[in-house]
């Protein structure tokens, strides 16, 4: 298979969780009025959504190791195909919240599963190239999904929106079934014994390095995850526009974040890592300066407001692969359940900043600019302690024995 055709299969299969919370943001204040509701009620959605994603993010490593990885693609798959439906259908809030939990269930195998197949296909320089190359077909998922969203909200209401959700999720689940490869051998698989998975757990997720480096990551993203919870409020209220405008904050990000990508993958072979990483924080450091002095002299306006995000959508991504396949290397043997827990940390950040800290930060688009800085200072901080004292070493070629080393236990 041409690692073209993978990079978009893998891509989608990462970009279906995002598909479900970007393409209905601009919906939420109509779903709160069919309902009866208030805004931050039916913003719990999201929140559900994201707890269930993270939970169950903890087990599809685990599942793919032991019975493959295509099986667990496609039943996930499924289960997410027949959730949308419920999810366009509910009557009432309750029965939104129920299917809404099931495809936070269903929705992590892609993702999760997805870097465990690059893992098991690709190393070092490869699979960070790789991840790159993800990275910049993933993010048109983000850009797209909010605009599709809110055009599709216009015309025939928010249901349809779960709709298209549904009938892409089908279209994936052909193309899986089609030309997605199983890419873990029989003798390579680990038995599905409750002991010998907890023991596997408890030996991964006691590494100091291995936490700190998967936190340090995912907290790289709150410049994004931050305004990506707050995009109804930021958009409709602080920046006084429409549900069709959208566009203006996400294609924004992922302009910045495909060309970061694109850069992280043509310098994939031709820096070392931590250079990436250092040059990636620098900008991310420099665009929410930025983003603080004008939010908190100017009234903000588009399209001074957005411009800081391209850059730190840029950054991100310029760092983001290194980071990853940095902290993934630490276990070359066995590739799903460290990225179940990498990905278990991003939900759950991601979750928490949704539901407990961006309502907080609503009031105004500075309050947001000091949530993402101060988020930013943290990351820095828990990837530094992650690699305090550790040899910089360069991503190795495919001809070299994976990355290891020796972590202390927490």
């Amino acid at each position: 298979m041409k690692h073209r055709v993978l990079v978009v299969i893998l891509a989608s299969l990462s970009m279906l969780g995002a598909l479900s919370i970007d393409a209905y943001l601009p919906a939420l204040p109509t779903i709160a009025h069919d309902f009866g509701s208030t805004l931050p009620a039916v913003q719990q959605t999201l929140t559900v959504y994201l707890f269930a994603f993270a939970f169950m993010m903890l087990f599809y490593g685990t599942l793919s190791d032991s019975f493959g990885r295509r099986p667990v693609i496609l039943f996930s798959l499924g289960c997410y195909f027949v959730s949308s439906f419920g999810a366009a259908w509910a009557p009432s809030l309750p029965w939104l919240f129920f299917f809404r939990l099931l495809q936070g269930f269903s929705a992590g195998a892609g993702s999760v599963v997805g870097r465990a197949i690059v893992g098991d296909l690709f190393s070092g320089a490869e699979a960070q190239k790789i991840m790159s190359y993800i990275s910049v077909v993933f993010g048109l998922a983000p850009a797209l999904a909010p605009i599709l969203g809110g055009w599709v909200l216009a015309g025939w209401g928010w249901r349809s929106i779960f709709y298209f959700i549904a009938f892409f999720t089908f279209i994936l689940w052909m193309a899986c079934l089609r030309w997605l490869p199983e890419s873990l051998a029989m003798d390579k698989r680990h038995s599905f014994e409750f002991r010998a998975i907890v023991n596997r757990y408890i030996e991964v997720g006691s590494h100091a390095r291995f936490m700190l480096r998967s936190a340090g990551t995912a907290l790289s993203f709150i410049g994004i995850m931050l305004y990506v919870a707050a995009a109804p409020v930021y958009i409709l209220d602080l920046l006084h526009l429409t549900v069709k405008d959208f566009g203006w904050l996400f294609v924004t990000f992922i302009s910045g974040m495909t060309l970061g990508s694109m850069a992280s993958a043509h310098l994939s072979h031709r820096l070392k890592p931590n250079t990436l990483i250092r040059a990636g924080y620098a900008i991310m450091f420099l665009s929410v300066v930025a983003s603080l002095v004008y939010t908190r002299f100017f009234t903000v306006r588009i399209p001074w407001a957005v411009m800081p995000h391209f850059f730190y959508g840029f950054g991100m991504t310029l760092a983001s692969p290194a980071m990853t396949v940095l902290t993934l290397e630490m276990f070359p043997h066995v590739k799903g359940l460290p990225s179940s827990l990498q990905g278990f940390t991003f939900m759950v950040i991601f979750a928490i900043l949704s539901g407990c800290i961006a309502p907080l930060l609503f009031a105004s688009a500075f309050h947001l600019a000091m949530g993402a800085a101060l988020g930013l200072a943290l990351s820095l901080l828990l990837w530094w302690l992650g690699s305090r004292g550790e040899h910089e070493h360069p991503i190795l070629t495919d001809a070299e024995q994976p990355l290891t080393e020796e972590v202390p236990h927490l």
